[in-house]
């Protein structure tokens, strides 16, 4: 599964918050609650917050093996 909690931390050590995002880059509430709760977002979704908050794929998600992944 890919975790969101990267993004969570980096967002809180730049300038941005949950106001400046949705407001000022009109990044959706929507989009916000489905990193909240690891949930499938794209990847255009991805390299927006990149840009916005200037750091590396790294610093928004993880890769976590779990249970719950769909079977290959």
């Amino acid at each position: 599964m890919i975790d969101y909690s990267p993004f969570w931390k980096t967002l809180e050590k730049s300038e941005e918050n949950w106001y400046t995002l949705t407001k000022h880059h009109h990044v959706s509430d929507s989009t916000l609650h489905r990193l909240k709760h690891n949930k499938d977002i794209s990847m255009k979704t991805v390299n927006d917050l990149c840009r916005i908050l200037n750091c590396d794929i790294e610093n928004i998600a993880t890769y976590v093996a779990s249970d719950e992944d769909q079977k290959l």
